[in-house]
């Protein structure tokens, strides 16, 4: 908004140094030779002594100045800010005004008072008006006797699962969890290759029950699953079980309140819940990758409504992402293709060797015990689990390279028709020694509650170009 070239005064009458500045105002109008133009938040009649003010009690001008107390003194140059003060100081206003002896026999200096703009239902009302203005997405028109919830089943937009339905407020207060624009484009989302917004992507986190902080970590997940190297399109077709898993590391997962404890994998946490939901939906509703479609999983499994949850930082291993050349401070997301949890129980081992024989073991399952390099994996180390490595003095480094040679293969005993089992490695493998996992096929977690021996193996896709490669992003906030 240009302003004309010379003073701007923004007051209002509830603010008591306003009121007592009153008479600077009349007074520099009269000596400053400047043009002074007096805005009032609260009544367009004060201050009575400059004979009233501009109205702005819509505060369209306080929010284009970025008005954050009153009394703002400020001075244009063509149609230009070049000088500002807040709250009373004859100092810095005779400075702005060039007057000298400015409220004589008044205190020097007053702070002001918080402009009505810093009012939190102003401040929230302002804030949607701007994100509402901004949407673009296609009204749907729900029926006077259609229930609302229904309606969002009846159009196909559900996982099967309540909505909650995408008001144009709920999808302007989900917004303001961003400062990205609505219309930017976060990803392609396979499989019908459709341009997602954020607006998009903002909708759908609604429905999946998100709080508007969680949406710069949806953001992630979205644009993390719909890369060329994630291959969401191939893990849509794909008849096995796999889906999207989603770990966030970084000082926003406890900003946001998700788990990393106590039942980190289950249900309970509101955040962890829906990021991971919000995901599914967009590459249900805005790529159309819906079961029985493209979605073409045999037998599909419960993580595919939603999987998602947050590491526990500050130990002496890291994280997937510090692991990644990512800093402890930094906001991540990694998407993985996983399957279901399987548990790891070793109640016995307090040696960083037999622990790691046991975790070895299970980890040989993984997709079956005779297939080797193809599939990837996650291990979740528990806290109970990992303070045995630790007491041990081993690091993640060790520990990697310590089951990286218990998971070789022979490859003879592994190949197809060996101990009477079709499946297996193919015959020209037979005389090599084969790793369970390709490098970087398994992500290694900490996650858990501080209770219990038990830590988790969550079964991947087929790995790297056939298949997926987990992908880390950080976080855009």
């Amino acid at each position: 908004m240009i302003q004309p070239d010379g003073l701007v005064a923004i007051v209002k009458r509830d603010c008591p140094t306003c009121v007592f500045i009153a008479p600077v105002l009349a007074d520099m109008r009269e000596r400053s030779g400047l043009t002074l133009t007096i805005y009032s938040q609260d009544d367009p009649l004060f201050p009575e002594s400059t004979h009233g003010s501009l109205d702005d009690t819509d505060l369209v001008v306080s929010f284009a100045l970025n008005i954050e107390a009153v009394p703002t003194l400020l001075r244009f140059k063509n149609g230009v800010e070049v000088a500002r003060t807040v709250g009373w100081s004859r100092e810095h206003w005779e400075e702005i005004c060039g007057v000298s002896d400015l409220g004589v026999g008044l205190a020097p200096f007053r702070p002001g008072c918080g402009s009505r703009t810093q009012e939190p239902a102003i401040a929230e009302a302002h804030d949607l008006a701007a994100h509402t203005a901004a949407l673009s997405a296609r009204w749907v028109s729900i029926g006077e006797e259609e229930d609302e919830f229904e309606a969002t089943f009846d159009r196909g937009w559900s996982d099967g699962l309540p909505l909650v339905p995408p008001t144009t407020l709920r999808v302007a207060r989900m917004l303001a969890g961003t400062n990205r624009a609505p219309h930017d484009i976060v990803a392609v989302v396979p499989p019908n290759l459709v341009e997602c917004t954020v607006e998009k992507v903002a909708i759908n986190a609604v429905m999946a029950g998100c709080r508007p902080d969680y949406l710069p970590v949806v953001l992630a997940a979205v644009e993390a699953s719909c890369t060329d190297t994630f291959n969401m399109h191939g893990l849509l077709a794909t008849t096995y079980f796999s889906g999207p898993v989603v770990i966030v590391n970084g000082p926003i997962s406890k900003a946001i309140g998700m788990n990393s404890g106590i039942n980190a994998l289950g249900q309970g946490n509101r955040a962890n819940a829906t990021i991971g939901r919000a995901l599914q939906l967009v590459i249900r509703n805005v790529g159309g990758g819906r079961p029985g479609g493209i979605d073409r999983a045999t037998l599909g499994q419960p993580g595919k409504y939603t999987f998602c949850f947050a590491e526990h930082e500050g130990t002496s291993w890291g994280t997937i992402a510090t692991e990644r050349g990512f800093t402890p401070t930094q906001n991540v997301v990694t998407i993985f293709a996983g399957e279901g949890v399987r548990g790891v129980v070793d109640q016995l081992s307090r040696t960083p060797e037999s622990l790691t024989r046991s975790i070895a073991e299970c980890l040989l399952t993984t997709a079956h015990p005779k297939l080797a390099v193809a599939f990837d994996a996650m291990l979740i180390i528990s806290p109970e689990h990992l303070r045995v490595f630790e007491e041990g003095g081993w690091s993640r480094q060790r520990f990697r390279a310590e089951l990286e040679e218990l998971l070789l293969l022979d490859g003879g005993a592994h190949s197809r028709g060996s101990r009477e089992i079709m499946e297996g490695m193919p015959e020209e493998l037979s005389e090599m020694q084969l790793p369970k996992f390709r490098e970087r096929g398994l992500l290694i977690a900490h996650a858990g509650g501080a209770a219990g021996l038990f830590s988790a193996i969550v079964g991947g896709w087929v790995g790297g170009s056939l298949g997926s490669e987990s992908v880390t992003l950080e976080i855009d906030q």
